[in-house]
């Protein structure tokens, strides 16, 4: 998320911005000195790039968070869709996120399968 933009009504300074959904006053730049766009409170965004054509988003729209994929490399990542058009995109997590919110997404999938969970009992 751009936080230099002046026409942005969440932007409350160059280096920080306000949080899409909870309001917070968040640095644009995570506790180990990355360039951050997200919350790290409640990890939602501001949809303000177009990842599909580059450059800046007209859409403005909040950036839930909905997953976390996990790179070869090891890295995390927040997957995050826009409430008002469903692109999708992804980010690095932050060493500072809320790693309940975090833990929460890992295992959801687990926690909640397409498929009763009973099928395991007769194999």
């Amino acid at each position: 998320m751009s936080s230099n933009t002046t026409n942005n009504n969440n932007t409350l300074g160059l280096n920080t911005f306000a949080c899409a959904w909870c309001g917070l006053t968040v640095s644009a730049y995570a506790a180990d000195g990355a360039q951050r766009n997200h919350c790290p409170s409640c990890l939602h965004s501001r949809h303000v790039l177009d990842h599909i054509e580059g450059g800046s988003s007209d859409c403005a729209g909040r950036m839930s968070p909905i997953a976390i994929a996990v790179l070869r490399t090891g890295d995390w990542m927040v997957i995050h869709r826009c409430v008002r058009c469903d692109e999708l995109t992804s980010n690095p997590v932050c060493a500072d996120d809320n790693q309940l919110i975090l833990m929460r997404m890992a295992v959801r999938p687990l926690a909640q399968p397409p498929f009763p969970l009973e099928a395991f009992g007769t194999l």
